[in-house]
């Protein structure tokens, strides 16, 4: 067999071992273990494992060695679930099990992702006493890490009797890729401090560690060390390090190393168009990319990856067809299985979803990938019914949907309020299942943009443990939904329990305070907010503008406002409306004209919020020549300027006036206008012309009952009762009930909040027995006094009765 061993070397195609093959059975060799077993192997390594494993079926009794060679061919190869079957079937013919076996199965056990077998095998090398062997453990080490078990791979590591530069790579590398980055780097440290020399793989996982920490002085000494070394002419550790310094946002030190590199790989070159697109230099990548095309370095299909990413970014239709052509042309990627979600990127980031659809197409139902990038994408720019057909077709395609597809097609269902939807998808959530929180929070923001927020939060009650994305979705779901009381318990449940609290949760919990007019809560919070140095976050920053204003205190929010590093034009407009709805019109005038001096243009809000100012300060004059003037800043009126116009006219008494510029619109009016309209009617007492936009209401279908509730008071203090009446039967007819209000009060720095229907609170004997007084003296008062309109008369006391219970904040 000895003579043969050469033969098995130079069968360097699959026709020349397939003769060796033949020669061998008709010599009778291929019962030679030894013979059967380089078989086996040369087959596997030409990508043959049908011949393989005909070969070792054909053997009579196959002993360990050759078991262990068949399954590390299958592990090679990527059939890691054929590699454990095959294990278990060594187990069944009570092979006696040698060490060569284990690395294999371990390998194959973190590749199929299933820690059961990974521990019964460790079970089993315990038993079979190969727990010493180095080899060994370095395997059940990297099963251990890389199923993202560290701490049952630090046991292993610790109890090792001896620790050899593998060993300790390897637990370098685990804990690096499991997130604790510090943990990996002090590792490091440890094993230069018991001598052990690195080589240049865990030099790669060190320089990898440092970019992730994102800390340039580490990042150097690093280096540093490197130099020390002499290894830093190695071309991976080069381009490791050009990915660290550009994390590191040393954008100039990346360039430095990949210019000094003497002879540049595929790798650095790809690796500095990275780091140009990390550094949202898309223009530098390009130009990178077309110094690579002149060289004879081949890119590969991450090289073009990176590249289509800088195409997208930059918008660059030309340049990425052009990328597209390389890759069909050099068969990079052919069946697009590693571009394909990177071309749907940028055919995307362009609004080519016709491209789109034909990538997808190419694709078919070979990978989820690809369908899950679309959904996303979709989602995100507001193609909602777009992305929920996409994600029926994938499931008709084959793919059953992952986490990610779920996630994105709740957000969708959201988004649209397509409720039903969003329901069958939480009933597939239920049946696969995926309860992972990616999920649960999609569907706990799902359940609060539908307006359900009490399914939603039997979500969040149920999950265990709560994450910080888990926190701010409820909370921020319960502030949007007006459950703003509920929102500001939760957020203090929040602080509570010690979680990182965020810009988002912040965020949702100022809104709760604006909603509620609750100042001492709303003070509190920016404190923290300042303790957590994030004050200067400009959404943040917004929000406590609207706060304190809509708490009435202007002082503080003016002073936010100036404070301000940075103003968008939300900001702006914020604080206008604040001095508009305060009446002080001056102020209006004044901070609109510094806006317009530093250079921010108005939009329609922004018009809006001045027009609706001068409505609230009674200036006629001044808001009709702002209105006529909205064209100078290349702003058409729309419905909403014209109900603010509507408006300011009505309160003033000239309703002609108004009705004429109803007449005179460009569009018809909506119940807002009519709306408008009709209060100046009530204002100024004219009945004449209410029969009329009563008509005009009709007409318009609309769920807001304020516009009827206004219209029958109006005619109640006329006196008209049959229309009062008919006015209110038309809405019983339709199904519209006025929204019961509420009213909340402040008192010793907590927020009380009562309304109709209330009556569990802890104070209720004496709540009543405050009403009983109160009804006392109004019936004393109520015969010296003639009420204004006799539709309120003593009946109101049933109401207040109703509306007296607290609701504690």
């Amino acid at each position: 067999m000895t003579l043969y061993m050469p033969l098995f070397k130079s069968a360097t195609t699959f026709r020349t071992l397939a003769q060796l093959h033949a020669h061998l059975l008709v010599t009778a060799l291929h019962k030679d273990p030894l013979a059967s077993t380089k078989l086996i192997e040369s087959y596997s390594q030409m990508g043959d494992l049908q011949a393989s494993r005909s070969v070792f079926q054909t053997f009579p009794s196959p002993d360990s060695f050759m078991w262990g060679v068949l399954i590390k061919s299958h592990v090679w190869s990527g059939f890691y679930a054929e590699a454990i079957s095959l294990y278990h079937q060594m187990l069944c013919h009570q092979i006696q099990f040698n060490g060569y076996i284990f690395p294999s199965i371990l390998r194959a056990s973190s590749g199929f992702s299933d820690l059961g077998v990974g521990e019964r095998v460790h079970g089993r090398i315990i038993k079979s006493g190969f727990h010493m062997d180095p080899v060994v453990d370095t395997s059940l080490l990297s099963m251990y890490g890389e199923l993202g078990y560290l701490e049952s791979a630090w046991r292993v590591f610790d109890e090792m009797p001896l620790r050899d530069l593998v060993s300790w790579s390897s637990i370098i590398s685990s804990s690096v890729e499991n997130g604790e980055i510090n943990e990996g780097l002090e590792t490091f440290r440890t094993m230069i401090s018991e001598g052990v020399e690195p080589d240049s793989v865990i030099i790669l996982t060190v320089a990898e560690a440092c970019g992730e920490l994102g800390i340039l002085r580490l990042a150097k000494s690093s280096h540093g060390y490197i130099l020390r070394r002499g290894i830093e002419n190695d071309r991976s550790l080069a381009s490791s390090l050009i990915f660290m310094y550009s994390k590191c946002g040393s954008l100039r030190s990346a360039e430095i190393i990949f210019k000094n590199v003497t002879h540049h790989s595929t790798s650095s070159w790809t690796a500095m168009i990275s780091s140009y697109n990390q550094c949202d230099c898309f223009r530098e990548a390009l130009a990178v990319f077309v110094s690579m095309q002149k060289t004879e370095v081949e890119p590969n299909s991450v090289t073009m990856m990176v590249i289509l990413r800088s195409c997208a970014n930059l918008g660059f239709l030309r340049e990425g067809k052009s990328v597209h052509c390389v890759v069909i042309k050099n068969n990079l990627d052919a069946n697009l299985d590693c571009l394909g979600p990177t071309l749907l990127e940028l055919y995307a980031s362009i609004e080519k979803y016709d491209l789109c659809e034909k990538i997808l197409h190419e694709i078919g139902g070979r990978g989820i990938v690809a369908w899950n990038m679309l959904i996303s994408v979709y989602a995100q720019r507001g193609l909602l019914k777009e992305a929920l057909v996409l994600f029926v077709r994938m499931q008709n395609q084959g793919l059953m949907p992952d986490s990610f597809s779920l996630a994105s097609s709740l957000s969708a269902s959201g988004n649209e309020g397509m409720f039903q939807l969003g329901l069958q998808i939480h009933g597939h959530v239920i049946k696969r299942p995926f309860m992972d929180e990616y999920v649960l929070n999609s569907l706990i923001d799902m359940y609060s943009k539908c307006g359900f927020v009490d399914l939603a939060y039997m979500i969040f009650d149920n999950m265990e443990p709560k994450g910080v994305v888990t926190w701010n979705s409820m909370i921020c779901g319960l502030s949007q939904n007006g459950n703003s009381a509920e929102a500001i318990i939760l957020f203090d449940q929040m602080y509570l329990t010690c979680q990182e609290i965020g810009e988002v949760a912040f965020l949702s919990v100022i809104q709760a305070c604006s909603h509620l007019g609750y100042l001492e809560k709303g003070k509190w919070i920016h404190h923290k907010l300042v303790i957590c140095g994030l004050r200067k976050d400009l959404y943040i920053e917004t929000a406590l503008v609207d706060m304190y204003a809509k708490c009435g205190d202007l002082q503080t929010a003016q002073q936010v406002f100036d404070s301000m590093s940075e103003r968008s034009l939300v900001s702006w407009s914020t604080l206008l409306s604040s001095y508009g709805v305060h009446g002080q019109i001056s102020e209006v005038i004044l901070l609109f004209s510094k806006m317009l001096e530093s250079g921010i243009k108005p939009n329609d809000v922004t018009v809006m919020n001045v027009l609706s100012a001068f409505s609230h300060a009674g200036c006629v004059k001044e808001g009709m020549l702002f209105f006529s003037s909205m064209r100078d800043f290349c702003i058409e009126p729309k419905i909403e300027h014209f109900a603010c116009i509507i408006d300011l006219l009505s309160r003033a008494g000239d309703l002609n006036g108004a009705y004429e510029i109803i007449k005179s619109m460009p569009f018809p009016a909506d119940a807002g206008i009519w709306g408008a309209l009709l209060n100046g009617c009530r204002i100024h007492q004219r009945l004449d012309i209410v029969k009329n936009i009563q008509r005009k209401l009709c007409n318009i279908q609309t769920d807001d009952t304020g516009y009827y509730t206004l219209l029958s008071n109006i005619y109640a203090e006329g006196g008209e009762w049959y229309e009062f009446g008919k006015v209110r039967s038309m809405m019983k007819g339709t199904g519209l009930r006025k929204v019961p209000g509420y009213s909340l009060i402040e008192i010793g720095k907590k927020a009380y909040r009562f309304g109709a229907g209330d009556s569990w609170h802890s104070q209720m004997k004496e709540i009543y027995r405050f009403l009983d007084n109160f009804q006392r003296s109004s019936q004393e008062e109520a015969n010296n006094v003639q009420v204004h309109c006799s539709l309120y008369d003593m009946s109101f006391y049933s109401e207040y009765k109703d509306l007296a219970s607290y609701l504690i904040i």
